[in-house]
């Protein structure tokens, strides 16, 4: 079991003559998330870039796995792993007027399953995540479905995901208890609900082993989230550009 599912960049930039060599891929760049919150300001991060995937561990931008099962063909690959990732939604009472009277909302880091399968050029992944440091203390189940494009040297991995998000997450990102209510921000709480996504992967080579990386994505609130006293946009949007260097071992 070499490789399974090595999406995204790692095909792109493999070399026929140096297939059986593990490759990974490394870089770091600006990433910035809007916010859907009224008045606050986007969120601007360093992130690394991370690609790598041996069959046994994979890294595929900040999200990390081990397989405990699974299987690799010549045009179909499925595999289950257990998987980590950052979740980098919050706010602070300080970043806005409006926000006067809220508790702080934070980031936090979610575990849990993922069932990954590729066929040919196109691939499906479903993940269950739940929140590892209790800050919104649920979970949520995404479905995402993609497909590899390739113009001349750039390569395109667009994909469309579906998102069920429990009503723990929302009313801890978008609810407001009757501590934080007041005449701005009256009480308001949620049900589960689902919210849906898009983005796309482009890779272009600059050389054999340097890379120009970028990721855009679109998130749409469900309305539980887009309903909230909180909210002035039904959207936000987030993405990356970054060089990377792809090197075998």
């Amino acid at each position: 079991m070499k490789y399974i599912l090595s999406l995204f960049i790692l095909i792109s930039i493999s070399f026929a003559d140096e297939e059986k060599k593990e490759k990974i891929t490394i870089g770091f760049g600006p990433y910035i998330q809007s916010q859907p919150y009224k008045n606050v300001d986007d969120m601007i991060l360093a992130s690394p870039v991370f690609f790598y995937d041996n069959g046994i561990v994979y890294a595929r931008w900040t999200r990390f796995g081990i397989y405990f099962l699974g299987s690799a063909g010549e045009e179909f690959s499925w595999g289950f792993s257990l998987t980590a990732q950052p979740r980098t939604n919050g706010y602070s009472p300080d970043d806005s007027p409006h926000m006067n009277g809220m508790s702080e909302k934070e980031s936090s880091w979610e575990g849990g399953v993922a069932f990954s399968a590729g066929l040919n050029d196109s691939f499906l992944e479903i993940i269950y995540l739940h929140d590892l440091l209790d800050k919104y203390n649920s979970y949520m189940i995404t479905f995402e479905v993609g497909h590899t494009l390739k113009f001349d040297k750039i390569t395109f991995y667009p994909s469309v995901v579906a998102v069920y998000q429990n009503k723990g997450f929302l009313n801890y990102y978008y609810g407001v208890t009757q501590e934080e209510s007041n005449l701005v921000h009256p009480e308001y709480s949620t049900d589960s609900d689902f919210k849906f996504e898009a983005q796309t992967y482009i890779s272009y080579p600059i050389t054999d082993k340097l890379s120009v990386f970028f990721n855009a994505k679109i998130d749409w609130l469900s309305n539980e989230a887009k309903n909230s006293p909180l909210i002035e946009k039904n959207y936000y949007y987030s993405g990356i550009a970054s060089l990377i260097y792809t090197f075998n071992f």
